[in-house]
Parts: C-alpha cells; structure tokens; sequence
C-alpha cells in the first residue's frame, strides 16, 4: 500500500520542466519583447522588388525623386538580384521575367552602368526569353508612361466602365476589392495617355530583340468564348476611343476623380496596398493635381509608414499587417498559456478594440449588414475582411477586457455573418464576387481579379462559430459546413487560397470541424488526416511549394517550414493524432534559434497564387508558438 504522505508530495509537485516548455518560455519571451508600446504587433511584409522599382517610377513621374533616394533603391535591387542576372517573386523562385525588366529599368533610372556584369546578365536573360515583348501589361503600362511603350498598344480601360450600374454584367463592382481599386485610375491614365520620358541614358531600347520598329506590340489573343468576346470588345472599344463622346468622357473623368478621392484613407493610402495608392496618386496628377495639392501630399508621406530603411538600402513594402499580427500573436499566446488577464494581452485587445471599423465601404454594394469588422492594415476602413475579422474575434474572445468587447463581438459577428456568401463559404472582403468570365478580359494577365470564397477564410469563421458556442444546427454554420465538404479536393486535403497552400488550407479547416464539434471519426476528417500524414518529411516537419498552386503532384511537398509544420500540425492535433505530431513538436523544438525564435527564408504566404507571393514577418513565430502550446495543452 502505498504512503499517503508521499502520493500528497507527489501530486503538489511541481511537473518537470521538459524541451518543449522551455521552447515555449523562449518563443513567448521573444514575443513579448517585440510587442510595440501601443499594443501591437508587426512584422514586415516581404513581396518582391517591383514594389520598390515601381516607387522609383512614381518619384520620377511626380517629380519628387532625389539621387540620395534611388543610389539606396538601387543598392537594393542589386543585392536581391540571384547569381543568373533574375529577380524572383519569391525566396527560391525562378526569374520572372516582367520584375527582372522592371529591376533593370530602375537601375538604369537610377544610374547604373548598363555595362557591369549585373546589368548584362540581366539584359541578356530578358532578351533570351523575348525582351519586354513578353512582359505583363502592368510593366507595359508602367513602360507607357515612362514612354518607353506605345499606350496604344495596352488593353483599353475607358474611364466610362465607372458609370455602368451594379446590374451590369461588367462593373467596377464586379471586381475584387483591390482589382476595382487598381483599374479606376487605370482608366484615366489609359484615357489621358500621359507620358513622363526618362534621360536618354535610361531608355530600354536595349530590351527589344528585334528593335523597337518591329516589336510586336499586338495584344495577344486570349482562348475560349469569353477571351474571344473580350478580344472583339478591345477592337469596339479602340473605334470608339478615336471619337469619344466628349460630355460622356469628361464626366466619366470627374466621377473616377470623385471616386478615388473618396476612398483615400487617413494615412492617405488607398486600401492598403500599393498598386491602387499609385495608380491613384498617378491619375490625380494626370487630372491636374500637383504633388503639394493635399491629396496627392497625403498620399506621398503615408509612404513613410511603409518604408524601411537600413544598411544604406530603402525598400518598400506593398502593404502592411499590424492588425492581422496583433489577432495571431493573441491566439499563439493564448494558446502558450499566458492568463487572460496577461498585461500583454489586455494591451494588444485594447488595441484592436480600437480598431473596429463602424463606417462604410464598397462591401455594402452586395451586403446590408451593418459595419463591425476589422481590416488588416493602420488605415483601410474602405475595406476591412471577414479573415482579419474572424481571427481578432477570437483573439478577443479569450482575453479578459472591458465591457465594450461584448458589443465588438456581437457587431463583428453580425458583420460576418451578413458578408457570407451566396454558397456558404467566405471571400476576403466581398460577397458573392464570383464572375470567373472577367478573368477573361485582356487586361487580366497578372495576378486574380475576382475575390471568390475560399475553404481557409471559411475555415478560420467556422472556427469563431464554433468557439463561440454555435454547432450545427445553426444555419449559417450549417451553410459553412456544406460548402467546405463541397470543395475538399479528392486526396482529402482543402486548398490554401492566402497561404501556402493545401497544408494551409487543411490546417485551417481540421481546427474549425473541431471547434464547432464534428465527429473527428467521420471518413472525410480521416482522409483529410491521411493526406497529412502522408506529407510529413523525414526531419518531422512539412512544406509545401509555391509550385503546388500548378502542380498537383507537388501538394503538400516540399522542404520544412517552420510556419507550414505549424499549420499541419494545428491539423492533426485537433484531430488528436500522435505520433506525427511528436515528430512535428520534435522538429519545431530542435530547429527554434536561442533567442526563441525560427529561420523562415520561404515565402508561405499567399497574394495571389504564384503571381504575389508573400513572407510575412511573423508567420515563422507565431504560428510554430501556437502549435506548441496547443500540443503542450492536449498532452495534459
């Protein structure tokens, strides 16, 4: 019989201390060393170099540019320039051709030598695969009005698309949010033609193989009915811009001017994002507004915000995620124990707290609910999304803060639940944006135009429902859940339409059926958990590469990851599988550095698919840290 007095010590005392609670203590210490005094977080979002070319381009068009500024833009490029003379869209990627033109160009804007080795290797890799011919339209109009490309020979965009009513097939509306934002000041700079020639020395003559008199500066041809029909439209569309109907165009003009001034946000961005901001500080000036008019001054000092500088480099990113940051590293320190009343915590949900968006924006075109989300940026309260909302809603929902989060909960859900589209699941930032024939259109060649649901936004609401006590039974719930069955793919996974990409989109779902409690018995839970299984790499961990989004075969394949190992094993634990999931921890534990933290040179997140890659700062921390503490909880 064993002695009471020693089975009482024993269960007084305190648990030992084993690697993975020491992971722990070190991603949670590093994360709360890097929370900013106002309470958030923010890492740096990482894309690639056009976004920094491309503002070399707006200082020269606006007149504002300094040789101090470009001699750092371009001490930049250099070093992001790979050993063959590219630049990729990503870490590992292959040489794009249309960033590596516009890498070149900026260079040679800048002052470079076209004669050093970098800038010959470039010039001959571009030549070699058909020279700026080739390139996208977005580079062919940033080559236009740098009078380095006939306008005449890009898509045509009449400002008069900004008149057309909501019931009309083809609308501004019609397009994703940052599609519509991009393509309003894309009319009128496609309508006004301006033209801002650069020095003689930086012309790109040299990056036509055949001479600039016989490029083919023809648009191509898109297949199918639609590509067709588009096709034929550009032809109508070219007629007509000979002998435009001057009252129709001049009023098209003002309201896209009326348009984009309205949804300049406070910083003076436009969405968050730099290729509306741009376009649309580019067409103001075109429609006459000088860079000191307010507007125009507003929107190039919010630039400020989005630079970095260091090492005598500048570079620039193409948004930022301070509100998207702050709602994970709440959830990866909630998930790593911290009380909810940690100081940290009560910090960063203040914050948010003040960040809830209660005014209007384009989503109400196809929703009547009343505002309450949240957007990813500072300033973007045009276009907040239901991602960012669904993740701050959680986040909120376990800290302990004033009174008002009820209130914030209950307006964030209602705002959620009313954006819920027509077959159950969740786009980004609007409802039912779904007209796949749009893709056809010739300006379409770059990137995704539409904002159709997807299973991972589905799959993060799903899981606020399920916390927040709903199950099925609930209809939008019930709705959720037939459309994320609806659209698992047949080896069992869920494709990842923000990040990458079917590890993504299954680590998000598996969490969201067990929140809202579905038998993890269930045969597609099981086949969703098989095609995980079958992923995990020798070394314990899993990833995923960026060419999956073309390549099946390639699915859930791919070098480890820090973030990717976190999103599959958020998968299997709330499946509770085992022993995988000892080997994923395993990994996470022997490759975190000793200030508490992960290398992650891999882009795993996700703008468009292939197109716009991303790497966000803190994907490598908070979601290993999440995962961790969540495996250290099913344990006990």
């Amino acid at each position: 019989m064993r002695d009471p007095d020693v089975v009482q010590a024993a269960s007084c005392a305190t648990p030992p201390v084993t690697d993975l609670d020491r992971a722990i203590e070190r991603a949670v210490a590093w994360l709360l060393d890097h929370q900013y005094p106002e309470g958030y977080w923010w890492g740096e979002l990482e894309s690639n170099v056009t976004i920094t070319a491309e503002h070399l381009f707006l200082t020269h068009i606006l007149g504002i540019g300094s040789q101090e500024l470009w001699d750092k833009i371009a001490r930049y490029l250099l070093s992001q320039q790979r050993e063959d003379g590219t630049w990729a869209n990503w870490y590992g990627g292959p040489g794009d051709l249309s960033t590596t033109v516009e890498a070149y160009l900026a260079l040679k804007m800048a002052g470079v030598d076209p004669s050093l080795p970098p800038m010959a290797k470039a010039r001959e890799w571009i030549l070699a695969r058909g020279g700026v011919e080739k390139s996208r339209v977005f580079t062919k109009m940033w080559l236009a009005l740098l009078g380095e490309w006939p306008w005449e020979a890009t898509p045509m965009l009449p400002p008069e698309l900004v008149l057309l009513p909501t019931w009309f097939p083809v609308n501004i509306y019609a397009f994703a949010s940052w599609a519509r934002g991009t393509i309003v000041p894309l009319t009128v700079l496609r309508a006004l033609k301006p033209v801002h020639p650069i020095p003689e020395g930086a012309r790109v003559a040299d990056l036509f193989p055949r001479g600039r008199q016989n490029a083919a500066y023809a648009l191509p041809r898109k297949g199918g009915g639609w590509g067709r029909f588009f096709f034929q439209l550009d032809r109508l569309l070219r007629a007509y811009e000979r002998r435009p109907i001057r009252s129709l165009r001049r009023r098209a003009l003002a309201v896209a001017e009326g348009w984009i001034l309205a949804r300049q946000e406070a910083d003076g961005c436009w969405g968050g994002i730099q290729p509306p901001w741009v376009y649309s500080l580019i067409a103001l000036r075109a429609l006459g507004h000088s860079p000191s008019s307010p507007p125009v001054a507003r929107g190039i000092a919010g630039f400020a915000r989005y630079a970095i500088e260091e090492e005598g480099t500048f570079r620039l990113q193409s948004c930022i995620s301070p509100v998207w940051d702050t709602g994970l590293a709440m959830m990866a320190l909630q998930d790593a124990g911290l009380p909810a009343d940690h100081p940290a915590l009560v910090r960063a949900g203040s914050w948010l707290l003040g960040e809830q968006i209660f005014v209007g924006g384009d989503w109400q075109i196809a929703c009547r609910a009343r505002p309450g989300g949240w957007a990813f940026e500072f300033d973007n309260d045009v276009y907040p999304d239901t991602d960012d909302t669904a993740v701050v809603l959680m986040a909120l929902h376990r800290a302990a803060l004033p009174e008002e989060v009820g209130f914030a909960l209950q307006r964030g859900v209602e705002w959620l639940l009313g954006m819920q589209s027509r077959g159950g699941g969740w786009g980004a930032f609007d409802r039912n944006n779904t007209k796949a024939f749009l893709r056809q259109i010739p300006f379409a060649d770059f990137g995704e135009l539409l904002d159709p649901p997807s299973a991972d936004v589905t799959g993060h609401i799903v899981e606020l429902l399920g916390r927040l006590g709903h199950h099925p039974g609930f209809r939008p719930l019930d709705r959720a859940l037939r459309y994320l069955w609806k659209e698992q793919e047949g080896d069992g996974s869920w494709y990842g339409r923000w990040g990458v990409n079917h590890l993504y989109g299954t680590g998000a779902v598996l969490p969201a059926l067990a929140a809202c409690g579905w038998d993890m018995a269930d045969r597609r839970v099981r086949k969703a958990v098989d095609f995980l299984l079958s992923r995990q790499n020798e070394d314990g961990g899993w990833g995923e590469d960026i060419a999956s989004y073309h390549r099946p075969e390639l699915r859930g394949r791919g070098p480890s990851t820090p973030s990717q190992t976190a999103w599959a094993l958020l998968g299997l634990l709330a499946t509770g599988e085992g022993e995988a999931v000892q080997r994923g921890i395993a990994y996470l534990v022997r490759t975190q550095r000793e200030d508490g933290t992960w290398d992650e040179p891999q882009f795993t997140g996700t703008g468009f698919p292939t197109d716009f890659m991303i790497r966000y700062g803190l994907y490598r921390h908070v979601f290993p840290l999440m995962a961790l503490g969540r495996a250290r909880e099913a344990a006990r």
